[in-house]
């Protein structure tokens, strides 16, 4: 039952996720979807950790209702819309 109202909840936006953002590598990572916020907040040291042991760097965490796009967005030279949604432009990679 509860995973049906997970499902309910992700479909209309109303579901939380845990937002990882990384300095090194250049990274936004999402988890979930949860029921509660409480539910994220006891999840998101695990996903700490994780990061941690592959020596993620510059980590930053915060829990919103929403529906993510994509689960993991990289910094990459050719798609470095996505990242302007999370990081100032004066910090965007250089394409020249």
């Amino acid at each position: 039952m509860k995973e049906l109202l997970i499902k309910i909840f992700n479909f209309f936006g109303f579901a939380f996720w845990i937002e990882i953002c990384t300095d090194t590598p250049r990274c936004v990572y999402y988890f979930g979807p949860f029921l509660t916020k409480k539910e994220a907040q006891l999840a998101q040291d695990g996903y700490i950790e994780d990061l941690q042991n592959e020596n993620a760097q510059g980590i930053s965490v915060e829990i919103k209702r929403f529906k993510p796009n994509e689960l993991t967005i990289f910094d990459d030279l050719e798609d470095t819309a996505n990242l302007q949604r999370f990081f100032p432009l004066s910090s965007q990679p250089s394409l020249n």
